[in-house]
């Protein structure tokens, strides 16, 4: 006996360690646990309802296999070394993300796990497509976009595109950033779980999204590959994993078995032959059977009504959703008002910087006309002195006349020398006269401009009064009242979603189907249109080249108009009989 065996022998447990995509998780684990037990706790570990897309996955020698359900975890063919590790992934792919999956949990880890294949290239991805999914993986991680957060180089420690699609271009890091986060900005408004939703609506129309292939070799020994994904099983080109040959959806087919390497399949249609083929290894048949049961199974429940569990996580997803929606909305309208309440500040402030620059020009106006004031008042002082001065010289020379006058009779010559004085001093009186009425009209306009000057002063003073005297701010409403109150309520209740399928008008839901399909239609279109701009927009950089077998054959079915779903309906018009014909003949 090992000693490893001995030291399980003595202790009653042993230590696991579960990788998932969100973290690693360690459990002590009871020596008779089977893998429902571990299964069961990693689930309620990360509050996973929808268990039944997900196993624990371990690998094994070359290959990987799943951990059985019914079966002791320590009985299954693997490394026993602890920590033993197992993987929790997807095991099963939904057809259609936004109906079959409730949990926003659940979500999460298919778009995390899709992101990864996808990045790692295990799921062929074409180059618009990429850009579009990265700015939704971006959106996811950082919420809207904010040109004042998310500054260029904002992205340049994040792996967004695979590689593949880095070397087909000439084109830098920051050119792939500026295409990204083009993208980015249009998602405006969207939450985190949204923007996941996004992302696995368009990863799921890719070619190899959510199928498993295998090696095998038809009855002539043709090696092909099959592939078992949600809606059936398809027959591939080894150079040729997007496009199938022959496809069989689970509908048609009755039963599955294999014996050692040979794996049998066979139709419901009874006049079909039952087809085989052989693979590499029988470990190979287990995980090939174990997939087909679980995605038939899943087929089958798709196409049933809902289990009450199913019903009822879809009701809280429901009530979830608008309650989330509700807060996103109070949110946003909160986000308004504080914006708006900004401008209103700004706009205050901007108003208060223009009555401050108004008030100090009306002060300095005012000093400008008290100076102004002061000066006229000086010269009306001196014009005033001067006609004082020019009277009392005119008084002299009336005294000085008066004087000639009395002098005059003395002698002729005297009064003839009188009268010229007497004549040039009337001359200079009435010079002087008019000099003095020039004067005083001079004194009297002075005044009139001194009274004017201190009636501007007065008024300048009224107005510099009235600017210091109006309030800048008006009272803004505190963010706590920023909601009205008499806004529209929005109640929701039990009572009111009660949901009765007996009075069902068809005519009504027949027109609601029709609404749902138009939308679709019209959001397909726009998808389409967006990859076809994203496409145009960098194939000038493309470097022929450097394209993959992948790239070259997703070139020829787009340019034959050929897509997932149109090929799978196109191989499934065929009889069952014809295609199991053709597949042998392969």
């Amino acid at each position: 006996m090992g000693l490893n065996s001995l030291r399980r022998k003595q202790a009653k447990t042993f230590n696991v360690t579960v990788v998932t995509m969100d973290a690693d998780l360690e459990f002590s684990c009871e020596l008779k646990w089977k893998g429902k037990d571990l299964f069961e706790l990693v689930c309620r570990t990360l509050g996973l309802r929808e268990t039944w897309f997900f196993g624990l996955r371990f690998d094994v020698k070359d290959t990987v296999a799943w951990l059985k359900m019914d079966k002791k975890v320590l009985d299954h063919d693997m490394p026993k070394e602890e920590p033993i590790v197992f993987h929790f992934l997807a095991k099963f792919y939904p057809e259609n993300a936004e109906e079959e999956l409730v949990q926003d949990i659940t979500q999460h880890l298919f778009f995390l796990q899709v992101k990864k294949s996808i990045l790692e290239e295990e799921i062929y991805c074409p180059p618009e497509a990429s850009v579009l999914l990265a700015s939704y993986a971006v959106h996811a991680k950082y919420g809207d976009y904010d040109p004042n957060v998310h500054k260029p180089g904002f992205l340049s420690q994040e792996e967004l595109l695979p590689k593949r699609v880095i070397n087909l271009y000439q084109m830098t890091a920051e050119m792939w950033e500026e295409r990204i986060t083009v993208c980015y900005a249009e998602h405006r408004g969207r939450t985190r779980d949204e923007a996941e939703m996004e992302y696995l609506k368009i990863a799921q129309d890719l070619e190899m999204y959510g199928v498993n292939y295998f090696s095998i070799r038809n009855k002539k020994g043709t090696s092909l590959l099959l592939g078992v994904d949600a809606l059936g099983l398809h027959i591939y080109d080894l150079s040729n994993k997007l496009t199938p040959k022959i496809s069989f959806p689970w509908n048609e087919i009755r039963n599955i078995s294999y014996s050692d390497k040979e794996f049998a399949i066979k139709p419901l249609d009874k006049r079909a032959d039952v087809f085989k083929f052989n693979s590499s290894k029988l470990r190979v048949n287990k995980l090939i059977l174990q997939l087909c049961i679980g995605n038939h199974d899943l087929f089958m429940r798709r196409r049933r009504i809902d289990s009450l569990e199913v019903q009822q996580m879809k009701m809280q997803a429901r009530e979830e959703k608008i309650r989330k929606q509700m807060e996103r909305q109070r949110l946003e309208r909160e986000k308004q008002l504080r914006e708006e309440a900004e401008r209103a500040r700004d706009e205050l402030e901007r108003r208060l910087i223009l009555l401050q620059d108004e008030a100090h020009m009306a002060n300095e106006a005012l000093l400008r006309s008290e100076e102004t004031a002061d000066l006229l008042a000086e010269k009306a002082q001196i014009a005033e002195e001067e006609a004082k001065l020019l009277a009392q010289k005119a008084a002299e020379a009336e005294q000085e006349m008066q004087r000639i006058k009395v002098t005059a009779i003395r002698s002729e010559e005297e009064k003839r020398l009188m009268e010229q004085k007497m004549l040039e001093a009337e001359m200079l009186a009435l010079k002087m006269a008019e000099e003095s009425e020039r004067r005083a009209k001079e004194a009297d306009q002075l005044k009139q401009d001194l009274q004017e000057a201190r009636e501007s002063e007065r008024k300048a003073k009224n107005k510099l009064l009235e600017l210091t005297s109006k309030s800048p701010y008006s009272p803004v409403p505190s963010s706590a009242n920023a909601v009205p109150s008499d806004g529209p309520n929005f109640n929701f209740s039990m009572e009111n979603l009660s949901f009765d399928f007996k009075d069902t008008d068809m005519k009504r839901l027949s027109m609601e189907i029709e609404k749902e399909k138009v939308e679709y239609m019209e959001k397909s279109k726009h998808l389409q249109e967006q990859l076809n701009e994203l496409k145009t927009q960098i194939e000038s950089l493309k470097l022929k080249e450097r394209e993959t077998p992948l790239d070259i054959l997703h070139n020829e079915n787009t340019e034959k108009g050929t897509s997932k779903q149109s090929n799978f309906k196109k191989l499934t018009l065929q009889s069952t009989k014809s295609r199991v014909a053709f597949f042998q003949e392969l």
